[in-house]
């Protein structure tokens, strides 16, 4: 089993220390890596599925969540008020108040919609210190957040749109949904009381889901507060289910919000509002992919996507050269010479690393490269060129196949 607190730290992805506090971990080069290309996958994944990136502020005045209803029904999981100049304000909960203050500024047309908005933001839970673990509960999130403010009939597609756009997320990511869950209210939660609404959103996402063909089961007492959602279910090493992405359906905040949009009939009507979040929380991501791949990662989230292996000194200004035109190509490189000992250390030392690029005296004769590939294959001297194209081609299309097998032996 893999446990990701360990690997994490055995390989300097993150650590905590308990100067920072609990549950607020701090990224390490290699981490910070994986982090940042992980967010920039999202980001580009919904610039080209329409959406439109905003940037909000983590603090809110405690009126915000009044009227969103996080305050009545969600307080106890926020850090308490600070007084600032006479004003109650905290750390933000959530980011779907501050992008219907952000949609209500607009006054849009039905034109417009749908309008997707779109942001990997900072949000604060006041997590008990019995809870805390690792990257998976922790007190700062950065969440990969999006709210689609749209007509009633057009809710249904933006959901089905938001499933498979977490489907291509896992394939890519080469994770596996343990299961889909549609969470409804139960006994004994704090929830809205709108029973016409809750209605509503449960009628339209259990059609999204139907249409979808996806297995799904009906669970009681998962649902927000404020509506019920879809959860897509993951499972560590351990066999514990966690959410790691959600769809869900909101007709409470647009009304408290007051949220309009400009009809073809020039009236005024309330949007639908669908949350959407394809990997949840990016900390929460990193430690299922930490655990799901023990720290093998698909070649494009890798930390060091290819290590140079020069076989003797006299490879080595080869071995830096082929490293700058790694470095232009956007690869993430590390040379590993000589003088960290054999190469049979130095490829055990590199055993995460998806490619190994061993350079002998026929390889720096011929600018050509002998890659080793993490899975074990060997292909013999190829044209470097060749080789970093091929390499660069399948990280542009994050795939999680480390080679053609047609060109491998």
């Amino acid at each position: 089993m893999h446990d990701h607190r360990r690997l994490g730290r055995g390989l300097n992805l993150f650590d905590t220390d308990p100067l920072i506090g609990a549950g607020l971990p701090y990224w390490l080069p290699d981490g910070a890596a994986v982090r940042h290309t992980l967010e920039e996958y999202i980001r580009s994944a919904e610039r080209r599925a329409g959406y439109q990136h905003v940037y909000s502020p983590v603090l809110g005045k405690r009126e915000l969540y009044e009227i969103s209803g996080h305050w009545a029904h969600y307080s106890d999981d926020m850090f308490p008020p600070m007084d600032i100049g006479g004003e109650q304000v905290v750390l933000r909960p959530s980011l779907c108040p501050h992008h219907a203050v952000i949609y209500r500024s607009r006054s849009p047309s039905y034109r417009e919609l749908p309008l997707r908005m779109a942001e990997l933001g900072g949000m604060y839970r006041s997590e008990l210190s019995g809870v805390l673990g690792g990257l998976t509960r922790v007190r700062a999130i950065q969440l990969n957040d999006a709210h689609i403010f749209c007509t009633l009939d057009q809710a249904a597609e933006e959901a089905r749109a938001a499933l498979e756009m977490i489907r291509r997320a896992y394939e890519a990511l080469g994770i596996t949904a343990t299961r889909y869950r549609l969470s409804l209210p139960g006994p004994g939660g704090t929830y809205v009381a709108a029973p016409d609404k809750w209605q509503r959103s449960t009628a339209l996402l259990t059609e999204v889901l139907d249409r979808s063909g996806l297995p799904y089961e009906a669970v009681r007492g998962e649902a927000a507060f404020y509506g019920p959602k879809i959860d897509v279910q993951v499972t560590d090493g351990a066999g514990r289910e966690s959410t790691l992405s959600t769809v869900q359906v909101d007709f409470h905040q647009p009304e408290r919000f007051d949220l309009r949009y400009v009809g073809a009939d020039g009236a005024k009507h309330r949007p639908v509002m669908v949350h959407r979040s394809i990997i949840g929380s990016v900390e929460r991501a990193v430690a299922h992919l930490i655990e799901r791949h023990g720290g093998a990662f698909p070649a494009w989230l890798a930390p060091t996507q290819l290590v140079i292996l020069p076989v003797s000194d006299t490879q080595s200004p080869h071995a830096e050269a082929l490293a700058e035109r790694c470095t232009d190509l956007g690869l993430r490189v590390e040379t590993a010479g000589p003088e960290r000992g054999s190469l049979g250390a130095r490829i055990r030392e590199s055993r995460l690393v998806p490619y190994q690029a061993v350079i002998g005296a026929e390889e720096a004769a011929g600018d050509l490269v002998a890659l080793r590939l993490r899975d074990g294959r060997r292909l013999g001297p190829q044209p470097v060129g060749d080789v970093l194209t091929h390499i660069r081609t399948l990280i542009d299309a994050h795939s999680t196949e480390l080679w053609d097998t047609a060109t491998s032996s």
